[in-house]
């Protein structure tokens, strides 16, 4: 009895760390569903990320004004599937920002003022598959910056301010198939700056400012089925320009370019084209390359074509294709300018270039 009074007096002096229960209850202003498996707080005013339960697997904090996204701000959400994060006016993403969600699957930040990702910023993120950093201010990409996302599938950044891309982007995204940078400020792509997802099966780069093709960055990636290059100041297509994936490549969009001319090997190894858009350019001939064996759609209105023979294979097809719809008018020569190609007198003496034919020409010296 003597030393109950100094043991007690002892454990007074010992900090015990509280440890704050997990949340048993839906947040003050949020919906909730399924025992909190989805919570949802869309637009209900929040500053700041509210304290959530393990067992949540839909977050949705759309429509607030969250700011910044701060380290460890969802760690007690380990449970998380789906974060939905768009339109709330985040600037910055803080190194592990997103630590301790490890399920996650899908993360959209989309329409937001993100202009900063910290390196670390996707730290923990080994499951996620769909993230969507589209409409925000993102002028540059650290490098690795997508490293812990081995199962990232499709990555969308369309609508930002990328001006480049450096070799070791998207190290560790192998898996990556679909690529969006539409609508961003890339004048040039650096060689190497896609090697590692080379299984990229869609690729948009519509809407920037790309002067030349990029064929040493495009030089590693094999299957692309679909690839946009359209509303670039592009002048000429050149050799071999889709070759290493050619024999994949569905659809390829190249129009209201200010295209002139593809070099004559341009479209060699090309032989599952589908779908053409050419509209809205400068061009006068097509590449005697470009096999029409496979293509059930071609857009070509709006070009000053030049009906000789160097188009013979294109007013066969014109006369073979079922559509009514007629958009490739002659401009030169003159006696048959405003002609439809199918209705034009100029091909009569030409001979169709055959897949042999093809063959025949070989690679350019």
């Amino acid at each position: 009895m003597r030393g109950t009074p100094w043991l007690q007096t002892n454990l007074n002096m010992v900090s015990i760390p509280f440890v704050s229960p997990a949340p048993t209850q839906c947040p003050s202003q949020c919906h909730c569903h399924g025992d909190l498996q989805h919570v949802i707080c869309d637009g209900v005013g929040l500053k700041k990320i509210p304290r959530i339960s393990e067992a949540t697997r839909l977050l949705n904090l759309q429509r607030n004004n969250i700011g910044n996204l701060p380290t460890g701000g969802f760690s007690e959400m380990k449970g998380l599937i789906s974060l939905h994060l768009q339109h709330c006016q985040i600037r910055e993403i803080a190194k592990q920002a997103f630590k301790g969600l490890n399920k996650l699957f899908y993360l959209y930040l989309s329409n937001n003022d993100i202009s900063t990702i910290k390196p670390g910023a996707f730290e923990d993120l080994t499951e996620l598959t769909y993230l969507y950093l589209d409409g925000n201010q993102i002028s540059s990409l650290p490098k690795g910056i997508f490293s812990p996302m081995i199962n990232l599938f499709t990555l969308q950044l369309d609508n930002n301010k990328l001006f480049d891309l450096q070799q070791g982007t998207f190290t560790g995204a192998a898996n990556l198939r679909w690529l969006h940078m539409s609508g961003n400020d890339m004048s040039y792509l650096q060689p190497g700056s896609l090697d590692e997802v080379e299984n990229l099966a869609t690729l948009t780069l519509d809407r920037n400012k790309l002067s030349t093709y990029p064929l040493q960055a495009m030089s590693k990636l094999r299957v692309i089925e679909e690839l946009n290059l359209s509303h670039n100041p592009l002048s000429i297509i050149p050799d071999y320009a889709f070759r290493s994936f050619g024999r994949y490549m569905e659809k390829l969009h190249l129009n209201d370019m200010g295209l002139e001319k593809f070099s004559i090997t341009a479209f060699e190894g090309v032989t599952a084209l589908k779908s053409l858009h050419l509209e809205n350019n400068k061009l006068r001939s097509l590449p005697a390359t470009l096999d029409f064996t496979s293509l059930e759609n071609i857009t070509l209105f709006n070009n000053p074509w030049s009906c000789t023979c160097q188009l013979t294979n294109l007013r066969k097809y014109e006369n073979t294709k079922s559509t009514d719809r007629h958009d490739a008018i002659c401009a030169s020569p003159g006696n048959q300018r405003g002609k439809q190609i199918r209705d034009s007198t100029a091909f009569g003496r030409c001979k169709a270039k055959t897949k042999t034919d093809r063959a025949k020409m070989g690679p350019r010296p």
